[in-house]
């Protein structure tokens, strides 16, 4: 065993003060199962009343080259007894497996931060892969962190041995090893993944105990071993919460889970026609599950056949749906034209990555809002809405669910890559404090004696007919319906007409005003700076804004959720500020709309990284743009 202590240790242990939030990094390759052990890890941490957020970061090859650099898998978890809005800036803490995930994510951990190594997987040829000349923890480059280097390959072999399990298979279970110390450093249960481990391998309860012998034996060392220096027992608190029953939950989960509950509110049957793609194809997983719910789930042969089948189930009187990520949208946009001619319900959640082709897919983006706002051939406008986070998916997809049906539209929901896979606590709400919005077909002839299928009500939207309707036929297609009649039209002030009224029909739709997210509200709000986010930049946003206002400075953090159309009172309240920043992970889209439908001057500042945003980026962000307007 090897061990380095910094000057300055940037965690406390339970003879100083507890911190009141930690940031952990599980790193290895892609064969060791960090985001396994991070998942298991965040489990533990909600059930012990921890307030958390977490980064899956892994790389986009099925099986990358093992111990290479584009190889690492990490999971970062954030994790606290007050707020936490983020995964955090940087690890206090960095799991690394082998020198490839050491090199890779050293520069993200805090000086003085705890680095837990395993010196089993620090042989010539793994140094050779991740580009090491020497060994870092023999040429002293180390020196600004806390290290603990010991052969966990070893302890894991041995903890195993009396299951009879090779090397090669013994290994498997490092990442529990691994798991049972981090529980112990950090005060955790491990009942709770030992009955996990049981039933997920019910069928090979060999490989069970192996596991549960691993889980032990890496708790045991931190507790027994006798460690002098870095490896302290710390205790992080349970953050204070309204009493209510409580979950962890993804953004992919959320929104099956929404996308159901929108479907019960309207009292219809939901289909989900789907293709697989990175990172949307968790929600066709979720959703196979809820067949109970009257799902029909539906994986298609291609993107486009996908969003087709689901126009077919709206048009025969289901709540079609789709998903997909960027390139899977472009090749959905043409039946989205078709979708918005027929003027049929339908939800398009799209779970954004980086781009463009094929670009960055296991990593995190805000580049398809042009794509969602304007990308369709045509005149064809079609609601958007953004959610800011995984908990926060599952109200948006009810408000996508909701519009869709009350409109008769296409709506698109946009999630990104950080909220598909980030997973947070969830207050489970109470299914009896939303609303239904129950459909009402069309059951007869609505002009006397004559059908009119696109005749209008108040809002804008056409009846909804089943097919099979005694006396109620009419023509669907995607070629210019006649107002009111819905026959075939070529003329010219004829599309005039019904193109203004699609496009009004959705200028109009009811979504609420704007309000601030963090400062002064209502007929307070205003003042130097106001930093307009949408999207997964909520959490980092909201925590920046906040240690900014606490140190005195005039700025506030306004968070959009109906990105098209806007809330109506957008352009007041914006004016309301001297300055607008708009950070997000693309070049500068939503600060594009927003001068362009608001005439404000919005400032963009971008990052497209594939990483999220850091609070210390988005806090000089907000000095900068102070300091520019001649600001104290």
């Amino acid at each position: 065993m090897v061990t380095q202590t910094a000057d300055t240790p940037a965690l406390k242990t339970k003879n100083g003060s507890a911190p009141d939030s930690v940031v952990v990094r599980f790193a290895g390759d892609s064969g060791d199962g960090m985001q396994l052990t991070g998942g298991q890890f965040t489990l533990s941490t909600a059930l012990a009343g921890n307030d958390l957020a977490t980064f899956p970061d892994f790389p986009a090859e099925i099986r990358a080259p093992q111990g290479t650099l584009f190889g690492v898998s990490a999971f970062q978890i954030n994790f606290g007894s007050r707020e936490i809005s983020t995964a955090g800036d940087a690890p206090d803490v960095l799991v690394a497996m082998n020198p490839a995930a050491l090199k890779t994510n050293l520069d993200a951990l805090k000086p003085g931060g705890l680095i837990i190594i395993d010196t089993g997987e620090f042989s010539k040829r793994n140094l050779d892969k991740a580009k090491y000349d020497v060994s870092p923890l023999d040429d002293g480059s180390l020196a600004r962190w806390d290290v603990l280097a010991f052969d966990i390959s070893a302890l894991t072999i041995e903890a195993v041995k009396p299951f009879g399990l090779g090397n090669k298979e013994a290994l498997r279970s490092k990442n529990m090893w691994t798991l049972g110390l981090a529980l112990w450093m950090f005060d955790r249960d491990r009942q709770p993944i030992i009955d996990w481990l049981k039933a997920k391998f019910k069928s090979r309860p060999d490989i069970a105990d192996a596991n549960i012998a691993a889980l032990n034996a890496g708790h045991a060392y931190g507790e027994t071993a006798e460690l002098s220096g870095p490896l302290k027992q710390v205790t992080v608190g349970p953050v204070e919460s309204e009493a209510g029953l409580y979950r962890t939950i993804t953004g992919a989960e959320a929104v099956s889970l929404g996308l159901v509950a929108g479907a019960q509110l309207a009292n219809l049957q939901m289909f989900f026609g789907g293709y697989p793609i990175t990172p949307a194809s968790a929600i066709l997983h979720h959703l196979a599950r809820l067949k109970e719910f009257g799902v029909t789930t539906f994986q298609a042969e291609d993107e486009i056949a996908a969003i087709c089948s689901a126009i077919g189930a709206s048009y025969a009187g289901q709540l079609g749906v789709t998903s997909s990520s960027g390139p899977g949208i472009a090749l959905k946009g043409e039946a989205m034209g078709l979708a918005v001619m027929t003027e049929l319900p339908l939800v398009i959640v799209n779970s954004q990555r980086g781009g463009p082709s094929t670009g960055l897919p296991t990593k995190t983006e805000q580049s398809d809002l042009y794509q969602a706002v304007y990308g369709r051939n045509g005149d064809a406008p079609i609601p958007v809405i953004a959610a800011s986070s995984p908990g926060d998916v599952f109200e948006c997809a009810i408000e996508a669910c909701r519009i869709a049906v009350e409109y008769m539209t296409p709506v698109m929901l946009l999630t990104d890559g950080y909220i598909a896979n980030a997973a947070e606590p969830w207050k489970v709400p109470d299914p009896a404090t939303f609303k239904p919005f129950n459909v009402e077909f069309l059951t007869e002839k609505n002009n006397g004696d004559t059908l009119l299928p696109y005749k209008r009500d108040a809002k804008g939207k056409r009846p909804w007919i089943k097919p099979g309707t005694p006396g109620l036929m009419h023509r669907i297609g995607g070629i210019e319906k006649q107002v009111d009649t819905g026959n075939i039209d070529y003329d010219p002030a004829n599309h005039q007409a019904m193109t203004d009224i699609r496009k009004a029909k959705i200028d109009n739709i009811d979504v609420p005003d704007q309000g601030v997210t963090l400062g002064p509200d209502g007929d307070d709000a205003g003042g130097k700076l106001a930093v307009v986010g949408w999207g997964s930049t909520f959490g980092p946003i909201r925590r920046a804004v906040d240690n900014c206002r606490n140190r005195g400075l005039d700025v506030s953090h306004i968070h959009f959720r109906h990105i098209w159309p806007l809330p109506a009172n957008s352009g007041d309240l914006l004016r309301k500020y001297d300055k607008v920043l708009v950070p997000e992970m693309n070049t500068g889209q939503f600060k594009t709309v927003l001068r362009d439908q608001l005439l404000v001057d919005a400032q963009p500042y971008t990052k497209t990284s594939g990483q999220p945003f850091k609070i210390a980026e988005l806090e000089a962000a907000i000095e900068l743009a102070l300091d520019s307007s001649g600001a104290e």
